[in-house]
């Protein structure tokens, strides 16, 4: 291993991108699991609206109700959960706000690296097309999940199994990706 790190990245004049890049997958890496956590929690439908930029979460009784009462609206509180409490309610919102928020970060990581490494002029001209494709890798992970919860807020109070697997494999893509993508930079040959 030490041979690798020293032949590999110490050297390397793209290191804090790939520091970056690790790290990224690092953060994919715990949205899949806190995602898969979400999934057998049931948890992935407990919130029914969510703005682009996120949201803060219940921090009294008040915004609690606020959130459980837009729960009851829904098809999965009216067909499967309807004598749930508030408190039976709390830890499945907790799961998904946590997943979500895990998304923003993500999105916040990459965005502002990026605009970083821009500024210090260390993205270089050959590495343009992988970004431009990772960025469009995360966006459309962003979207799949979208449509994936959209599926499960309709008649039915279940998302789609195929929406389900799409958005995973989509997260394994963007995680492959992402570690070639530093590889590459640390392996140029």
């Amino acid at each position: 291993m030490n041979s690798i790190s020293q032949s590999g990245i110490s050297t390397n004049p793209n290191k804090p991108i790939i520091y970056w890049l690790l790290t990224g997958c690092f953060i994919i890496y715990v949205m899949i699991v806190v995602g898969c956590l979400t999934r057998l929690t049931h948890s992935g439908l407990s919130i029914t609206e969510w703005s682009f930029m996120g949201s803060i979460p219940p921090v009294n009784d008040q915004m609690w109700q606020e959130r459980f009462a837009k729960y009851q609206l829904s098809p999965e509180f009216q067909k499967v959960n309807f004598s749930m409490t508030l408190e039976e309610f709390k830890p499945i919102f907790l799961w998904e706000y946590v997943h979500r928020m895990i998304g923003r970060i993500m999105m916040y990581v990459f965005a502002i690296g990026f605009i970083y490494f821009l500024i210090k002029k260390k993205i270089k001209k050959e590495m343009w097309y992988s970004f431009l494709l990772l960025f469009l890798m995360g966006a459309m992970q962003a979207v799949i999940g979208w449509w994936m919860v959209y599926s499960g807020l309709q008649k039915q109070p279940a998302v789609s199994h195929y929406r389900l697997a799409t958005h995973l494999l989509s997260a394994f893509t963007l995680f492959a990706f992402t570690f070639w993508f530093a590889l590459q930079l640390i392996y140029p040959k």
